[in-house]
């Protein structure tokens, strides 16, 4: 069980984590929840119908992590956009979309980020050995989007466009700067990787 995630009998699942490993999960996940940004403040309206309703932005955001968190819905940088009048109407109909579906985007993103912590939190003193994670299978599909939010925001800053590309990031040497997290990003699809094989039927 020692770094993977393992299924739990009735659903779930199951990982040994040492002091180290808690501490990083939680130090990324608290990083991830600082870049996404806070949710709705005291202001809020009362109404829960109008702030359903609510817009958020129309533009993609300027930090390219986050670009990467919340893409543009209807533009694709691998394809040609085709005339001037066809790539403004992309950016229209992507503004519009982003407008009614990145505060909802963003509060899914927090609250995977959250139960993170939480979870994490709610270990009981792990000490030299480390503890066991036990997760509902609930807990399970956030921590999958947290790991998975985790990862595509390292690999942004790696400028890792491709998963093919990560055969690469094995050879980097350890004077390397990017070299620890390159190991974090690694260890982070490993972890991703097992706890979909608990999910799945």
């Amino acid at each position: 069980m020692p770094g993977t995630f393992e299924p739990l009998p009735g659903g779930g699942a199951a990982v040994a984590l040492d002091e180290v490993e808690i501490s990083i999960i939680r130090s990324l996940a608290v990083q991830l929840l600082e870049l996404i940004g806070p949710g709705p403040g005291e202001d809020r309206p009362d109404d829960p119908l109008a702030e359903l309703f609510a817009e958020g932005p129309s533009e993609p955001p300027a930090d390219p992590v986050l670009k990467r968190l919340f893409p543009d819905a209807y533009s694709d940088p691998e394809q040609d956009p085709g005339s001037p009048r066809e790539a403004e109407e992309q950016r229209a109909h992507s503004a519009e979309f982003r407008r009614y579906t990145e505060n909802d985007l963003r509060a899914g993103k927090r609250e995977n980020a959250l139960a993170v912590i939480r979870s994490l939190d709610e270990l009981s003193s792990p000490g030299e050995g480390g503890a066991v994670l036990k997760l509902s299978v609930q807990e399970s599909r956030q921590w999958l989007g947290a790991l998975n939010d985790l990862r595509l925001a390292i690999g942004s800053r790696l400028d890792i466009v491709d998963e093919d590309e990560t055969d690469d990031l094995y050879r980097l040497p350890d004077e390397d700067p990017r070299k620890p997290m390159v190991m974090a990003y690694l260890w982070l699809g490993g972890l991703q990787e097992t706890l979909v094989s608990t999910l799945m039927p």
